[in-house]
């Protein structure tokens, strides 16, 4: 039988969903193949969940099993058609996540004992999710109890039970270590059951006549009708509200605009205008101007019924929710304890390494290590999303640079909450002029004089560096916006490389479908010597160590062995020879070629005998051009992710980002930082 689990909902709205995305972080932790399936869906084309859960290893309809449709009309054909197609993708798979129904169509009554019959054919445990919305310790413990007892006796297994929605002064006293059903409590939390500025639109039959669409992901905390009068108004708006006035109120209109673009109020997440006026294009085509605007909605509703409407609709989480996503995944790990709950669903770990994987780790092992990074480009939007993300995971303790009021600004207008965030502005007086004394004193060899420094030192870059320096900070990762140059060059300068590194370099952890590779150099030094080249392996591979990959170094070239001679291939030689008296517990193999290091059956045949090749896991180029080509070309053409570049032979970490880096980038590099400055 093929391991997994199977999360049911015993009631509605229990935020299951929530629940779902966090048990799926933690079997993908240490299955390779994760199968996702919902037995029943109200959409067989479409499900958002499956959307978000699933991998893109298996295509969409593997994941899914009947219509309710097909359940109403036969429910043995449709269980007997849910267990083939669920076979069909656990043939496929080391485990599988099954995710229950949503209580549209079959009805509260008989839904428990519907997926409790499927869990049992399915012959997978079970865990039980019930709300704890509105409700006492004692009414949840019922709730619990009911759930329990309704499963237990169609026959399942039940793993572990999950009290979601819970008011926060009752999670401890709900949460119970019980040796045979733990039940794990987890709070109510606003921001998953909000719905978007796009689902209220959707709500209200609307359409966006003005704005930027990309807010129209934000999520829409609070519904406020626009009625009174300005001043009144501006008292009342909030942070993430959606007004709901008349299209002919054009006060309001340009209220809520001002107050979006404001770096002072509370930034509102859109505004919906009724009874289908709408304002004339002489009127909104100003409004183009603004850095960001808010978006504008117009519906043919009324305000009373469109208010309704908009009230009526439940937030989702769903693959255009990344801040759900990530509030969910935090408030999982905080509250549920993961190790017991594998352990009881007792899931094998894989030997092979996917990209989720890896990354779960750096993520794991960057929290533990508690440590502070600096993001200097602190207006960025995605380094403010990227913020958001660590901060709400606790991944790192973080300092964001910047006028505090346009920081604040620009997360304001994105939605981004910078709770437990430390701005730091450049230009403060006093640091500035502790910052110039110190670099005028490391620079003075080099004609430095304190005037020149109180400039150089207000550079987000310098400034970030000398805070890593002076250690006020254990690291720091810029380049969003910056170049390569403008990100390292300040490192060398203050920070300097460690004792022993004879070249400051970079690798790329390059995370294909089941493993993870280390290239190096790719981005720094565009043409080493051989000895620079030696330092560049034995760095790669102690970088390698340090994030848990074997290292197995292949020098490459475009000669294997002996057969092929020239200036170039006896650079390669010669450097491989230099990290076999230099670091002769290394396992190296060089030159050789990239097809001769990675494929057992040509590596049989060009160098049989030999410990490397055919499986090595860290690749170093001969040159920048090379490696930069490659990394790039196996990013694309395998779907491959390349995080990186991570600096490596500095005295402290510092790192840097490829100016097309995205939130997800920014996240992994922040979180390698920590793990670097953690030794």
């Amino acid at each position: 039988m093929t391991p997994g689990v199977y999360v049911i909902g015993c009631e509605p709205a229990t935020g299951k969903s929530a629940v779902a995305l966090g048990v799926r972080q933690l079997l993908a932790r240490r299955l390779t193949r994760l199968g996702v399936f919902r037995p029943v869906v109200a959409d067989p084309e479409h499900d958002p969940l499956v959307a978000v859960l699933r991998s893109e290893t298996f295509p969409y309809e593997a994941s899914v099993g009947v219509t309710f449709d097909e359940v109403r009309a036969d429910e043995e054909r449709a269980l007997e058609e849910i267990v083939a197609r669920y076979r069909a993708l656990a043939a496929q798979c080391d485990g599988v996540l099954v995710v229950g129904t949503d209580y549209t169509s079959v009805g509260a009554g008989g839904e428990v004992q519907f997926n409790a019959r499927v869990a049992l054919n399915l012959g997978l445990p079970t865990l039980l999710v019930v709300s704890g919305h509105d409700r006492t310790v004692s009414e949840v413990r019922e709730a619990l109890a009911v759930a329990h007892a309704a499963v237990k006796g169609a026959g399942c297994e039940v793993v572990g039970m999950v009290a979601n929605r819970v008011r926060f002064d009752l999670v401890g006293d709900i949460a119970s270590n019980d040796a045979t059903t733990p039940v794990f409590a987890l709070p109510e939390i606003d921001l998953l059951m909000a719905p978007t500025v796009g689902q209220v639109a959707a709500a209200c039959d609307g359409e966006i006549i003005a704005g930027d669409a990309e807010l129209l992901g934000r999520e829409a905390l609070h519904l406020t009708v626009a009625a009174m009068t300005l001043p009144n108004l501006m008292e009342r708006i909030e942070d993430g509200a959606v007004l709901i006035t008349p299209g002919d109120r054009a006060d309001v209109l340009l209220a809520s605009l001002f107050a979006h673009a404001s770096k002072e109020l509370p930034s509102p997440a859109g505004i919906v205008l009724t009874g289908g006026l709408r304002p004339s294009d002489t009127f909104l085509k100003p409004l183009e101007g603004f850095p960001t605007m808010l978006p504008v909605i117009l519906t043919e509703h009324g305000t009373y019924e469109a208010a309704t409407l908009a009230g009526s609709r439940e937030g989702v989480i769903a693959v255009d929710t990344p801040r759900k996503i990530t509030k969910a995944l935090a408030v999982f790990e905080e509250y549920v304890d993961g190790d017991e709950l594998l352990s009881r669903v007792d899931v094998a770990r894989s030997e092979a390494v996917t990209p989720l994987m890896f990354e779960y780790e750096l993520l794991e092992r960057a929290r533990a290590a508690r440590k502070h990074i600096v993001l200097p480009e602190g207006t960025d939007e995605r380094v403010l999303r990227a913020a958001e993300t660590l901060l709400r995971r606790r991944v790192v303790e973080l300092t964001l640079l910047g006028p505090e009021d346009e920081v604040r600004g620009a997360a304001s207008r994105l939605g981004v909450d910078l709770w437990g965030a430390n701005l730091l502005d450049p230009t403060d007086e006093e640091i500035r002029e502790r910052f110039a004394a110190e670099y005028t004193e490391r620079r003075r060899h080099k004609g430095m004089v304190l005037d020149a420094a109180r400039d150089i030192v207000t550079d987000v870059s310098y400034f970030g560096t000398l805070m890593v320096a002076l250690g006020m900070a254990d690291g720091m990762v810029s380049g969003a916006t910056h170049t390569t140059a403008e990100t390292i060059r300040p490192a060398f300068e203050v920070i300097k490389s460690a004792p022993g590194a004879g070249v400051v370099s970079s690798v790329f952890f390059m995370c294909l479908a089941d493993q993870v590779l280390v290239y190096g150099d790719c981005a720094v030094n565009p043409n080493p010597t051989a000895e620079q080249l030696a330092d560049i392996a034995i760095s790669s591979a102690a970088t390698a160590a340090q994030f848990g990959i074997e290292p197995r170094i292949a020098m490459l070239s475009y000669s294997t062995g002996h057969s092929g001679s020239g200036a170039e291939v006896e650079r390669v030689r010669t450097a491989t020879e230099l990290v076999r008296e230099r670091a002769p517990e290394l396992s190296v193999e060089g030159p050789i070629q990239y097809d001769a290091a990675v494929d057992a059956g040509v590596a049989k045949t060009k160098l049989p005998g030999s410990q490397v090749a055919g499986r090595a896991t860290v690749f170093i180029f001969p040159d920048l051009n090379t490696g930069n080509n490659t990394y790039k070309a196996v990013q694309r053409s395998a779907n491959a992710i390349a995080v990186g570049p991570v600096l490596q032979g500095l005295n402290k970490p510092v790192n840097d980002l490829s100016r097309g880096a995205t939130v997800h980038d920014i996240v992994n590099t922040v979180a390698i930082t920590a793990i670097q400055a953690a030794g």
